[in-house]
């Protein structure tokens, strides 16, 4: 079973390419993606890596989680689910209230 690792403290700079290469030292990945802004094109400053099997995504977490990568110390935790729903609302309100 596929196990998720999120990627924090990127560099800006970071590509998907040197991601792969260091999280693969590790143990054979399924996935590797740097989140990109969409106004600007640029890193977010994290991403994710997914991992053939739980033992290898484990030995990643233990060795990467605080090395530095281009002068950041990377934070490497399991992956949590995204909640679906919820998120946003706001009010409506308007309307017309005239007083008589």
């Amino acid at each position: 079973m596929a196990k998720k690792l999120y990627v924090g403290n990127l560099p800006y700079t970071a590509t998907e390419e040197e991601l792969r290469s260091i999280f693969e030292e590790h143990g054979p990945t399924t996935s590797v993606a740097v989140i990109m802004d969409r106004e600007t094109g640029r890193s977010r400053g994290f991403g994710f890596v997914e991992f053939e099997t739980d033992a290898a995504a484990a030995a990643a977490q233990s060795a990467l989680d605080g090395r530095d990568m281009g002068g950041r110390p990377l934070r490497v935790n399991e992956a949590q689910e995204r909640q679906r729903g919820g998120g946003g609302g706001g009010g409506g309100g308007g309307g017309y209230r005239g007083a008589r």
